[in-house]
């Protein structure tokens, strides 16, 4: 698939709270930003920043405020390591946390060097302005500014797979990602799964996952979903816009779902005809109270909206 290719450098300096799939990127030639199309256009600082999102990556919430309410975040073992395990990959090092005194709830973080050389590879923006792309580290492979025809090989050198691979993110795919590329990513995800499991999929002496998002998390509160279940960050998402809503249970959580108007094609075991709308056809409310989801995430097809 062509993508653009565009060079910098990925930059801790200022304030900063990246995660485990996104982080701030500057090009040599800021001017390139012009370049990446999608719904809404980058808008970069002054300095030339924009946040990249990793393509067909979802890792644990370190600091999302969402529609409603104050910031909250998952589990912080796996949302720290996933963002420790992306910079590093990149290539820094001492990587420091401070709460941020302006926005309570998010940490900035610093580390050695505070900007490293990089490039990615776009296929345009987010509805909220990211740039969604694939991320290298060091010279590229190709002419900054020009599209380059990314094949097999050259994702499974990105972060995107590195953190699949290791475990540390779900994968979360959306249509515009052509089907070859995104089953590399996928065979990386599935493959961190296997015994002994790693990341989120680590087991324990019973043998189950720390994921919980198939088998189901009990819910009562936000503290079951922020300190306790580690589920996929698109249902804690949206678990932690439905309780900042003042829900004390979870009676009306599919209701909300079908509201939310997330649009999606389920790929596997059995492909839906067509496009499904609203989370609620693949989430399920148990017992009273426990959520659980009928599909893998590698086994649904989001839709941009």
């Amino acid at each position: 698939m062509p993508m653009l290719l565009i060079k910098g450098s990925f930059h801790l300096s200022g304030r900063t709270s990246p995660d485990g799939d996104t982080l701030p990127f500057v090009p040599d030639y800021v001017g390139e930003w012009k370049l990446v199309g999608g719904c809404r256009k980058p808008q970069p600082t002054r300095e030339g920043r924009v946040n990249v999102r990793l393509e067909g990556v979802d890792a644990l919430e370190t600091h999302y405020d969402g529609v409603y309410g104050e910031v909250e975040r998952q589990p912080r073992e796996l949302g720290d390591a996933a963002t420790n395990a992306l910079l590093e990959w990149l290539g820094f090092r001492d990587i420091r946390r401070v709460p941020d005194p302006q926005h309570p709830g998010v940490e900035n973080i610093t580390a050695t060097p505070d900007r490293v050389p990089g490039f990615i590879l776009t296929r345009g923006t987010d509805v909220f302005g990211r740039c969604v792309a694939l991320v290298g580290k060091g010279a590229p492979p190709g002419a900054s500014g020009y599209e380059l025809d990314v094949r097999d090989k050259l994702v499974r050198e990105t972060a995107n797979h590195h953190m699949l691979a290791e475990g540390l993110a779900y994968p979360t795919f959306y249509a515009g990602l052509p089907r070859d590329l995104r089953e590399v990513l996928a065979e990386a995800a599935l493959q961190a799964k296997t015994a002994p499991g790693k990341g989120v999929w680590k087991r324990d002496a019973n043998g189950e996952t720390v994921d919980a998002t198939l088998r189901g998390a009990k819910v009562v509160d936000m503290t079951s979903i922020t300190q306790g279940a580690v589920i996929l960050p698109k249902l804690f998402r949206r678990l932690k816009e439905y309780l900042s809503l003042g829900h004390t249970t979870l009676d009306c959580f599919p209701a909300y779902l079908g509201g939310n108007m997330d649009a999606f094609r389920i790929l596997r075991p059995t492909p839906s005809p067509g496009e499904l709308v609203g989370l609620h056809n693949v989430v399920k409310v148990v017992n009273g109270g426990t959520v659980l989801m009928t599909h893998a995430a590698e086994d649904l097809l989001f839709v941009e909206k």
